[in-house]
């Protein structure tokens, strides 16, 4: 990342001053400002049934500011679902998925609240079902992993702490129709479900690991065969 990054907040409303301690706590990561360096997304996440949208556009200075990438390579998609699961409101079906949250709770946890600012994949409603087939022993680690391509949702740029706010600057609020960008959400969240399912039908039960598989065999965070599967 350079020091400061264009991003765009899509929302119903203006949003000259991003209130910090404000929103929703059950987003993908907790309670902070969500961003995309994607004016498009932006525009397509800023739109509803109901009302037309904007996609506010900001300059994040992030000299001084620490940030955690769940996209540099270094982490796995065991360490993205402990995240998700500790933020999202989840129901969870069956012992497979409820002994699979508290499995992963317990060896992948990872330490990203103390930074100022985390980048990470997006987890929409699709995406969200795609966690939960797998906590369900229904997709396999590898496939969970390939779905989050799906979609082309792109990542996700959230200020966290006070200090992040403050280093967001107002630019501009562009204008997002909602005869134009709720058909391309709808038509992007439709292509990532249909694409997931052709996913499913590829894997092998034989050879691909799934949930049950890996704790039956005590995989832990730094087991090598989820380098195989990092997020980047």
């Amino acid at each position: 990342m350079s020091d400061k990054l264009t991003v765009y907040h899509g929302s119903p409303k203006i949003i000259e001053q991003p209130l910090f301690g404000a929103g929703n706590p059950h987003n993908d990561y907790g309670l902070g400002f969500y961003c995309t360096e994607s004016v498009e997304l932006a525009k397509e996440w800023a739109c509803s049934t109901e009302t037309d949208g904007y996609a506010n556009r900001y300059t994040l200075d992030l000299t001084d500011l620490s940030v955690f990438s769940l996209t540099d390579g270094k982490h796995h998609i065991l360490n993205w679902l402990f995240v998700l699961l500790e933020n999202r409101r989840f129901r969870v079906g069956g012992d497979v998925a409820r002994q699979a949250k508290l499995y992963i709770a317990e060896n992948f946890a990872i330490d990203y609240r103390c930074y100022d600012v985390i980048k990470g994949y997006r987890a929409d409603d699709s995406y969200f079902a795609f966690a939960n087939a797998f906590l369900n022993n229904t997709i396999s680690v590898s496939q969970l992993e390939r779905a989050m391509v799906l979609g082309k949702l792109g990542e996700q740029i959230v200020a966290i702490s006070e200090k992040a706010f403050g280093a967001l600057t107002f630019v501009e609020a562009v204008p997002a129709p909602k005869e134009i960008y709720l058909p391309k959400k709808l038509a992007r969240d439709t292509a990532a479900r249909a694409e997931f399912q052709a996913e499913k039908g590829r894997g092998s039960v034989l050879s691909e690991k799934y949930v049950l598989d890996i704790m039956r065999e005590g995989w832990k965070n730094d087991d090598a065969r989820l380098q195989r599967v990092v997020l980047g």
